[in-house]
């Protein structure tokens, strides 16, 4: 629908961070300061492109905006197509590698080598697997972004982050072997890798392949399950995450919302209501698998004694319930689910990198104190007695605020965008509208609204008591020195959620407006299969 530059900003997302990864090769390593600079430059028009594509989707709408690479028709070129969902994964992840790369600038670039360039790749790998439009090419972004994830999980160094740093190469390298697997056999039953084409073929499938393409469909799910960190797929997330330098484990918040991006996509793309005979398929083990996520994570968030594993469990509950909503499967639920997408991954980068700032003024041996007293009385009474009466500073006042605002939306207390977002996860169910709609609260329902309230009370007493120790009762008097380059990206991404919350109208106006399209393939396909080449429609998309 739209001519000109702005329609070939779609590949702009792919283009930009892979050459600003190779061009920061050109410089020594010692150039920090330069290759910060470059990095951060590329992440602000990355955001402002993002942006200005946001609008493009939402004016192309229905349809999507279709962008044929080697100007080759759909099927059987590749192609890029931007819809309102793209779009704004394209916005989050932005949003991510500004604040993750200011908070890097202070001393994290400089713990190893080729931190920005590596960055770059990784921004360059989730852009885009949100932007493909076929299968192929969507192993081909999972595995630049899985590559380029695996050098900065490991950037630090040290023991604990190489341990967690090899079970977390080790297990997506099997999710990469399944990835293959799936695809080779959605391949060998219709012939195409084309998403739109796929979904077009998949009802016309003879009945003796579909078991076969089931199968396919099953092993590809897995390989998304394990980067969405389903259960029991998840073991490997929660010590990941914790190891993993503060302004990684921000950008890696995005990295599980991969998995939920093409779950939700590929689920009503392929097993919609237009489907045939594989109509729904999977929805019920998205949905018993999210409960059952949920309620893992839960329990994890209160066995956590380290803020970095209560942040890294509070991935996987984020993870359940974005299952679970995409198991149900109805529009508004669908249009909820984004919404708690948003504020829920915002809010865990936050946490992950207010977790190093807090954490950087305690010892272990402190810790270790804080949880003896927690468990076996006041033994240990006398060496609090010696921080009696020390005046609180305006650092750990800051830290403290900024910790308990966390507090808030992880629980899903108003007035921040964590209470919106589960009032309308918890309406939706309740009161389903559109496509795949029941006028029945079915039992699972029941259980499904019991798990998201017990999932914000066990984030409350979980932040409480890690609230206390830490900033009423902490055991050791170093205020941990921070800079204002540090504290800006977390009350940045803090002041996003309110902001979010207090625009929750308009937002929620385009989330349902995303869910409603994806409950509608129809338009994708349509708009994939008869995009005009350039030669004969100026490269538009209808």
């Amino acid at each position: 629908m739209t001519a000109g530059w702005v329609h070939h900003l779609i590949i702009a997302p792919v283009v930009l961070p892979l050459a600003a990864g190779a061009f920061m090769l050109l410089f020594d390593e010692r150039r920090r300061a330069l290759k910060a600079t470059i990095s951060l430059v590329s992440a602000i028009l990355l955001l402002g492109i993002a942006i200005t594509l946001m609008s493009l989707a939402d004016a192309s709408a229905p349809g999507a905006s279709v962008y044929l690479l080697g100007n080759w028709p759909a099927p059987f070129g590749i192609v890029l197509v931007l819809d309102r969902l793209s779009a704004l994964m394209l916005v989050l992840t932005g949003i991510l590698a500004i604040a993750s790369l200011v908070f890097a600038m202070a001393r994290w670039q400089r713990m190893g080598p080729h931190f920005h360039t590596i960055f770059q790749l990784l921004l360059m790998g989730l852009n885009g697997a949100f932007l493909t439009g076929d299968l192929f090419n969507l192993f081909v972004f999972f595995e630049v972004l899985l590559a380029s994830s695996y050098g900065l999980v490991l950037h630090g160094s040290g023991p604990l982050r190489v341990k967690a740093g090899l079970h977390y190469i080790a297990f997506n390298l099997a999710a990469s072997a399944l990835f293959l697997i799936g695809v080779s056999l959605l391949y060998g039953v219709t012939g195409t890798l084309n998403m739109a084409d796929l979904a077009q073929r998949i009802p016309s499938v003879a009945p003796e392949d579909r078991m076969l393409l089931e199968a396919g469909a099953a092993i590809l799910g897995i390989a998304f399950l394990v980067k969405a960190g389903m259960w029991p797929l998840s073991f490997w997330l929660p010590p990941a995450y914790a190891a993993a330098a503060a302004p990684v484990a921000a950008i890696f918040a995005i990295l599980s919302k991969v998995g939920i991006y093409i779950l939700l996509r590929l689920s009503l793309l392929f097993f919609g209501v237009e489907a045939g005979a594989s109509s729904g398929f999977g929805s019920d083990w998205l949905l018993l698998g999210g409960m059952a996520t949920i309620a893992f994570g839960l329990i994890g968030v209160l066995a956590s004694q380290a803020m970095g594993r209560l942040a890294g469990y509070s991935v996987l509950v984020s993870s359940g319930t974005l299952l679970a909503a995409i198991g149900i499967g109805n529009t508004a639920i669908t249009g909820g689910a984004l919404f708690y997408l948003v504020s829920s991954t915002l809010t865990i980068s936050a946490f992950f990198l207010l977790v190093e700032l807090v954490e950087r003024g305690q010892d272990t041996a402190a810790a270790v104190l804080a949880v003896t007293m927690e468990a076996y009385g006041d033994e240990y009474e006398d060496a609090v007695d010696e921080e009696v009466g020390l005046a609180i500073p305006a650092t750990l006042a800051i830290l403290g605020a900024c910790f308990v605002v966390c507090g808030i939306l992880l629980t899903g207390l108003p007035p921040f965008s964590g209470f919106v977002a589960k009032f309308l996860l918890v309406a939706s169910i309740f009161n389903p509208t559109g496509l795949g709609a029941s006028a029945e609260i079915s039992p699972t329902d029941w259980i499904l609204v019991a798990l998201i309230i017990l999932s914000g009370l066990s984030a409350l007493i979980a932040m409480t008591r890690t609230g206390i120790r830490t900033f009423w009762a902490s055991l050791e008097g170093k205020v941990p020195r921070v800079l204002v380059i540090e504290v800006l990206p977390v009350a940045g991404l803090l002041l996003l959620c309110l902001l979010l919350a207090i625009q929750a109208g308009p937002a929620m106006r385009y989330m349902e407006a995303a869910a409603q399209s994806l409950h509608a393939p129809q338009n994708y396909i349509k708009s994939v299969l008869a995009a005009p080449r350039a030669g004969g429609g100026g490269g538009e998309s209808r």
